[in-house]
């Protein structure tokens, strides 16, 4: 078990401690880190779908993430842009998916699940 709880510190040349995503079965939330800096603590019983489809914006720029994951939560909605993210949705099914970020470009071509960014947009009640 590692003491480290830094996701930022995890390898990125290993599928094992890939820093987009961190899995634990024993975890009972889903701890978003958004672009926006801010930290989110989602509810796995809260979870309603998950929807993995191509990302639209790749019609007008080449260069855009290949994929996009929507993670439709009672409260809020989390949109994932990157590559590889059915192992994402994968982690969401069974309910041990610890985190999720997006990290830095430069780790796209050594990871086979690369998140480019992580947005959260909460439901007006």
């Amino acid at each position: 078990m590692s003491a480290n709880t830094n996701p930022d510190a995890a390898s990125a040349s290993s599928t094992r401690d890939n820093p987009c995503f961190g899995i634990d079965p024993n975890v009972a939330a889903l701890n978003v880190f958004a672009d926006d800096e801010r930290s989110y603590l989602l509810p796995d019983a809260q979870l309603l779908y998950a929807e993995t489809i191509p990302n639209p914006a790749l019609e007008k720029n080449a260069d855009a993430p290949p994929e996009k994951l929507v993670i439709c939560f009672a409260v809020a909605e989390v949109t994932l842009l990157g590559s590889g993210l059915q192992a994402v949705a994968r982690k969401i099914q069974k309910c041990d998916l610890n985190f999720v970020k997006a990290v830095d470009r430069r780790f796209a071509a050594s990871l086979k699940t690369h998140v480019a960014a992580v947005a959260v947009n909460f439901t007006k009640q």
